[in-house]
């Protein structure tokens, strides 16, 4: 017998699809917005469980709980507490070698109830390996095995049917995310941690590149003594394209620095180019930086003093190096 054919849904209108995503997301955000006031003794438990971890925290969870797990275990392992996720379904066919006694479990299931969930609840318990829950079911018995247990639970799906994990897959991320912001800061991790671990992004090149990995060195260096005349030191910063030039005595350390400015204001005064020494129109003192200083300091301090190149010395004050704004922009560090 043929199934008779199922009617066409009504249309809607554009005003009726906004809706339906407003509807959508104030479910969400009542569902996240439930969790703060639930927050208690428990989840100060769990931080404190994760933070005595000797080795990692292992996140499992299937189907949708699975998805969210793989991004907390990332969010975990990208603040400081190395984290990954195994599939439970692939855990009870060898993966399961994968955790040891000395990790943590962070057990994701809605229902609490997940078949292959619990089948891994025996086995870790024999291992000694202490378990943390995220459930939506606080008499679950995932809940009620686990060494510390959070509540996720939500009072409805943002799906009209209920049936498809939204609020409640929302919900548990929020908590991981939670979680992985308390550790953040009970472990004390900074951004230079945080660059570490990332160190192909934008953060990692401000805060792990150095003032050394950008600037010229050697015979790229401008640099001339005190008795050059000006037209020799504008010689020497055309040669080398850096804007400006070094002053620096026979042991080559910095005494001034010459720059497009001081030029206008030499010229302003009306000297001869071809008989002023560099000595009577360089800029002393001058800013320099160090070398194992971090890109990024370089360039606060020429938006701070608005220059565009900056002299690098050692601690004895001797020019090993020369940087102007063009290199941090090549950088990727402004």
């Amino acid at each position: 017998m043929a199934t008779p054919a199922q009617p066409a849904p009504a249309p809607l209108t554009d005003v009726e699809l906004i809706e339906l995503g407003r509807v959508a997301l104030n479910i969400e955000a009542a569902a996240v917005s439930t969790l703060a006031g639930r927050l208690g003794p428990q989840f100060a438990l769990a931080c404190r469980a994760c933070l005595a971890c000797r080795g990692r925290v292992v996140v499992i969870g299937m189907g949708k709980s699975g998805h969210v797990g793989n991004k907390i275990a990332s969010t975990l392992a990208s603040t400081g507490t190395p984290a990954f996720f195994v599939h439970p379904a692939e855990a009870v066919h060898g993966d399961l070698g994968m955790i040891t006694h000395q990790d943590l479990v962070l057990a994701l299931s809605n229902s609490g109830e997940t078949a292959e969930v619990l089948a891994l609840v025996p086995v870790l318990k024999r291992l000694g390996v202490p378990m943390v829950a995220l459930t939506g079911n606080p008499a679950s018995s995932l809940a009620r095995t686990a060494d510390v247990h959070l509540d996720v639970s939500v009072p409805a799906e943002a799906c009209p049917l209920n049936l498809a994990p939204t609020a409640s897959t929302t919900a548990t991320l929020a908590m991981g995310d939670a979680l992985a912001v308390a550790l953040l800061r009970l472990r004390g991790f900074t951004e230079e941690d945080f660059a570490r671990s990332h160190p192909g992004g934008s953060l990692g090149r401000r805060l792990l590149l150095h003032v050394e990995d950008v600037m010229h060195v050697g015979a790229e260096i401008p640099a001339v003594g005190p008795d050059a005349t000006v037209s020799a030191g504008l010689l020497e910063m055309s040669r080398k394209g850096l804007g400006m030039t070094g002053i620096v005595d026979e042991a080559g350390r910095l005494l001034g620095v010459f720059t497009d400015g001081d030029l206008r204001r030499a010229l302003d005064r009306r000297i001869d180019v071809h008989e002023t020494p560099m000595r009577e129109v360089m800029t002393a003192p001058c800013r320099s930086i160090g070398p194992r200083e971090l890109a990024v300091e370089a360039v606060l301090l020429m938006e701070r003093h608005r220059i565009t190149a900056l002299v690098v010395v050692d601690d004895s004050a001797t020019v090993v190096g020369a940087l102007n704004v063009h290199d941090l922009l090549r950088a990727g560090v402004m």
